[in-house]
């Protein structure tokens, strides 16, 4: 079937974009393609020692590419906070932000700030860092925001009495569903509020579908086998990102994944989510949440 490709992506020679987590897998994927068609590039990684040799595999296949590391942990607000001023400092414009990396199925843990290591990490640190940045973002002309979701949200639930697993019994796969239902939540409420300020910021979302990423979470040494056996390509996997990052019919609340049924493989095409997922008193609900567990407030109407 053919679809959107590589070939397809437009010249971004002069804008400057982030990827988290980009030191592997779908991150380093997306941060590739948009090294090759002249993005500069920071990766935000939490190790910079595989930031770094991250980095020196892009400057070996594209010699006059521009790649940077920068430490961040998005399990820690304070690190968030510390990259995003150190960004601003350093450069006067940001075109695209991925909101890439994540955690993936952990036994039960807790960042920095206390918060259960999923949402902090997933949500919760995402959205303190494109609230930082927002001001940049919005001063840079047809800047974007990309926040990687998944086809877990499918079976995700907002729990806002037990946001932390303090109360429950801990069950990791539906607390990562919970991280990314409330990744598009705040794709959603964030599309709306850019668009009451008449901000032409976009906000969009993409998921790989199932694609082999490298990201092996905490399952058995058989799922990665067979994962891997039938995934996608970690390539093909972040297309979808790259595609909401720099087609220009990606529209600000556009979300993309894989177009065969299911979503869970294909070219990248623009993707329904649930019902769930377009709720805007829950995306409501979830922001003031967000902004008080985080204590990052956006300058932006509701």
């Amino acid at each position: 079937m053919a679809g959107w490709t590589y070939d397809d992506i437009p010249d971004q020679s002069g804008r400057t974009a982030i990827v988290t987590g980009a030191n592997s897998g779908l991150g380093f994927e997306t941060a590739r393609m948009l090294v090759g068609r002249g993005t500069r590039v920071v990766l935000a990684c939490r190790d910079q020692g595989r930031g770094a040799a991250a980095a020196g595999r892009l400057r070996e296949q594209f010699p006059a590419g521009e790649v940077s590391v920068a430490r961040l942990d998005l399990a820690d607000l304070d690190s968030v906070a510390a990259f995003a001023a150190a960004f601003r400092a350093d450069h006067d414009r940001l075109d695209l932000l991925i909101n890439n990396a994540g955690v993936l199925y952990p036994p039960l843990q807790r960042t920095r700030q206390g918060f259960e290591l999923q949402f902090g990490t997933n949500h919760l640190g995402h959205f303190a860092l494109t609230g930082h940045l927002l001001a940049l973002l919005r001063a840079t002309p047809a800047a974007r925001i990309v926040t990687v979701a998944s086809n877990a949200h499918r079976t995700g639930r907002i729990d806002f009495d037990d946001l932390n697993w303090e109360r429950r019994r801990y069950q990791r796969f539906a607390a990562y569903a919970q991280s990314k239902l409330a990744n598009l939540l705040f794709v959603l409420e964030l599309h709306g509020r850019l668009a009451a300020a008449g901000s032409p910021l976009r906000s969009t979302a993409a998921h790989p579908g199932w694609a082999y990423t490298g990201q092996r979470g905490h399952r058995d040494n058989f799922v990665n086998t067979v994962a891997r056996a039938l995934a996608m390509t970690t390539h093909d996997g972040a297309l979808p990102t790259v595609r909401a990052a720099t087609d220009p019919d990606a529209e600000s609340g556009s979300y993309w994944g894989p177009a065969h049924r299911f979503q869970y493989a294909g070219p990248p095409v623009r993707v329904t989510t649930t019902k769930r997922a377009r709720d805007i008193a829950l995306a409501r609900r979830l922001w003031v949440e967000s902004e008080r567990l985080t204590e990052v407030t956006y300058d932006l109407p509701t």
